[in-house]
């Protein structure tokens, strides 16, 4: 994510970083105090110096690499830095060092690395988004820090020393508390805590759930830390305990041994409010759910919570019993919206399944109705699905959802033909369609839209608050979900099994565009535009089977990192880093700039570099 790096440098320069109130609403007096800009996570910045008429001037004035800073390079580099009074603040490395640096000159100020030994080699997570950031207003600013080993860490925002008041030397241990023993592979953390006030909401990740040894793992409890002690002042129980609410969605007292259910998304919070907003990930484990039959709830759920209290405030189920993978993956977004004439502090929330649900954030009321609609049943032993499952009715899906022969490629009649033989060896239907023991009547698995990477992914989406504008990356790709026997391989019944889907003559299976950037005005629920995200990748332009074919629109199968300021939109692709799929569109940084025109907004390319080497 340098291109991101670089024009926040540039874009957090160009006005005075003073000290202000903590607006919602963008990022404010060129500071980014959050991962998503503000707390609301909208990525805006109403920042114009960088405009149409300069943005093509933009040029790299310094780099900074990641080498050296683990065993073994970090090839998924996912932090987006904070910057706050002429500094930038970012982890790098898979040792997690939190890193200062100089926002105009690029020189190191400080960094920062904790040795856990054992527990920090084994993290399950050791990519990172990044850090957070607390300050007193006066003369206490503090950057805090998960470590992959799975320990909040305090330090001096201006030196990067551990803060001896907080906790134990300036550390937390994250183990303690989450109720059962507790593995070094097992839980760490992939995304910042959430600052509201003077508390720390702490999530977590846990090991991939396809095919988990067994149906017994540690709960992705979420917490909250005095920012300035370290003390533990609540936890919530996202697999609800007994006597708790939600404990009887979980048949068969699963709750006492299924794990997962955690935040490992970036979070969002209404400071004015004191309410954080979490994204809920999939129980154990992805694809099978006879262990834990019933709704699964805090699974595949936004959940607010009162960020002093940890009090459920309201909560959203979007998926019930969740066997697709398609987990909460994206921090909800933030945004006052006007729908008929009525003002309303809206949260959205865009999902891997293609949907944006929009709630009032303080009531959890859909502001368009949410319909629960049949959908198709598992046949596989022990499994039992639910009837129906939540559909918005606005906005529409910003994504292709399920799959029929009438989406497969089809630029020729060859193609076409290959593409539906490759496709006749799956199970196909709409979304929601259950995995497949691997062979039930001859099939390999069921073939599914989205991936389980999703349509939007943890990159999420971002907004104008002044505009009420939302602007979803996202891809169209596929897979093929089976099951298998656990055997010696697990104690569950079944477990998720890899299944190859063939591409035909080696060109995407479905049809583009592959990737996409989707505009939707929050104040009607409409989509306004959808431009593809770049180009189609090199190796599909370059197909002989295409010679001549206009590939105008097919777009990069990349979700777009996104920041808007005040008149541009900037996105980029990343060589593969933000998609499941073969890409090779390219290292591109690109801007989109707003312009008058028959609809009310319609948006073009500007331009198109190089950002990255």
């Amino acid at each position: 994510m340098i291109f991101r790096r670089l024009l926040l440098a540039g874009l957090c320069i160009s006005a005075p970083a003073v000290p202000s109130a903590i607006a919602q609403h963008g990022a404010v007096n060129g500071e980014w105090r959050w991962y998503g800009g503000d707390a609301g996570g909208t990525k805006y910045s109403p920042l114009d110096q960088i405009n149409a008429t300069n943005v093509k001037q933009l040029q790299i004035v310094w780099r900074w690499k990641s080498e050296n800073f683990g065993p073994r390079p970090d090839f998924n580099w996912q932090a987006t830095p904070l910057m706050i009074g002429g500094s930038l603040y970012f982890t790098a490395g898979t040792r997690r060092a939190a890193v200062a640096v100089d926002a105009a000159t690029g020189e190191t100020l400080w960094t920062y690395r904790f040795d856990e030994g054992v527990r920090g080699a084994q993290a399950p997570r050791t990519n990172n988004r990044g850090l957070a950031y607390w300050s007193d207003g006066a003369s206490d600013s503090r950057i805090i820090l998960i470590s992959p080993g799975y320990h909040l860490i305090a330090l001096n925002a201006t030196t990067g020393r551990p803060i001896p008041g907080f906790g134990t030397d300036g550390l937390v241990d994250l183990w303690e508390g989450l109720d059962r023993k507790v593995e070094p592979n097992q839980i760490g953390s992939s995304s910042p805590a959430m600052i509201v006030g003077d508390v720390a909401v702490v999530g977590g990740a846990l090991l991939s759930g396809t095919a988990p040894k067994s149906k017994n793992n540690v709960p992705g409890y979420v917490r909250g830390y005095d920012v300035r002690s370290g003390k533990l002042l609540w936890t919530f129980h996202t697999v609800p305990r007994a006597n708790e609410y939600g404990n009887d969605s979980w048949g068969d007292d699963s709750w006492q041994y299924t794990g997962n259910t955690a935040v490992w998304a970036p979070m969002s919070a209404d400071l004015e409010l004191g309410y954080v907003y979490l994204p809920v990930e999939t129980p154990t484990g992805d694809y099978y759910g006879g262990h834990r039959p019933g709704d699964n709830l805090f699974g595949d759920s936004l959940v607010c919570l009162d960020a002093k209290t940890g009090r459920r405030i309201w909560h959203y189920q979007l998926i019930h019993h969740d066997i697709w993978d398609w987990d909460t993956a994206s921090a909800p977004v933030l945004l006052d919206i006007t729908v008929n004439g009525k003002a309303i502090k809206a949260v959205a929330q865009v999902t891997k399944q293609g949907f944006a649900y929009v709630f009032d954030r303080l009531t959890g009321e859909p502001v368009w109705p949410i319909v629960e609609r049949p959908v198709p049943q598992s046949d596989v032993p022990g499994e039992h699905t639910s009837a129906t499952q939540p559909f918005p009715t606005r906005p529409a899906p910003f994504d292709r959802q399920g799959v029929t022969e009438d989406d497969l490629i089809d630029f020729t009649p060859a193609l076409k033909a290959e593409a539906l033989r490759i496709a006749s060896q799956f199970k196909m239907g709409p979304l929601y369609t259950p995995p497949i023991v691997q062979g039930t009547a001859g099939k390999l698995g069921t073939l599914t839209v989205p991936h389980n990477q999703g349509a939007a992914n943890w990159q999420s989406a971002a907004a104008d608050p002044e505009t009420g504008m939302l602007y979803v990356p996202s891809v169209t790709n596929w897979w093929a979900s089976a099951l298998g026997e656990g055997g010696d391989r697990s104690d569950m019944r079944y477990i998720g099994r890899p299944t190859r889907v063939e591409p035909p003559f080696g060109l995407p299976l479905i049809k583009p565009p592959w990737g996409r950037i989707t505009a939707i005005n929050m104040n009607t629920g409409d989509h306004t535009w959808m431009v593809p995200n770049g180009q189609a990748p090199e190796y599909v332009r370059k197909h002989p089977m295409l010679a001549g074919v206009d590939l105008t629109g097919a777009g990069n199968p990349e979700r777009a990192p996104l920041l808007v300021t005040k008149t541009l939109l900037f996105s980029g692709d990343g060589a593969g880093l933000f998609s499941s799929g073969r890409q090779g569109g390219g290292r591109k940084f690109r801007a989109l700039i707003r312009r008058p025109g028959k609809q009310s907004m319609r948006w073009s390319y500007l331009q198109t570099k190089r950002a990255c080497r």
